[in-house]
């Protein structure tokens, strides 16, 4: 009799991990912003890849991993481009990928939900929380969320006068399942 307890809770784990609903990247968007010199500046990354097994019945089964390409960096500004992709700031050429992977997800209310993420850049990796949204029409669902990080916990850039510690990252992404 004991044993049936054990089986249920195996057989409903099991239903759980396979019932996940695995989203396709459609469309997305990275864009950052800090001050430099008092003055609000930022950019945009390429495209998101990633694997989202995510279901919002099943959010202990579920998990969020993506990665950007540290060369698609762009701030309508070629030369400080090349700068933010040196060994200085994103060392894009030895470390190529930007990364974030959930280590849990947690249900707000509504559409709103709150994840911990641990982000790797330049093999730094560091936990983040990350509130966002989730929104669902049909087969398309689009995830959106900001974050604030302290960039020199990442070794990007070095302490300075003019330029803020502070980033604003704002992750959009559309995805059809």
């Amino acid at each position: 009799m004991k044993k049936y307890p054990l089986l249920i809770l195996l057989l409903s784990v099991t239903i759980a991990a396979f019932s996940q609903v695995k989203h396709t990247i459609t469309k997305s968007s990275v864009t950052f912003q800090l001050k430099n010199l008092g003055v609000n500046t930022g950019g945009v990354f390429g495209a998101v890849k990633g694997d989202l097994l995510f279901d919002p019945a099943h959010l202990d089964a579920s998990s969020i991993a993506a990665t950007i390409d540290a060369n698609t960096i762009n701030t309508d500004n070629d030369t400080r481009d090349e700068h933010l992709k040196s060994d200085s700031y994103f060392d894009a050429v030895k470390y190529p990928k930007i990364t974030i992977r959930s280590v849990s997800l947690k249900h707000k209310s509504g559409n709103n939900y709150i994840g911990t993420f641990n982000l790797t850049i330049k093999d730094k990796s560091n936990p983040v929380e990350l509130p966002f949204t989730y929104t669902q029409t049909g087969d398309i669902a689009v995830f959106k969320g900001t974050l604030k990080i302290q960039r020199t916990d990442y070794g990007v850039g070095n302490k300075s006068l003019v330029m803020s510690n502070d980033v604003t990252i704002t992750i959009d992404v559309a995805t059809s399942k």
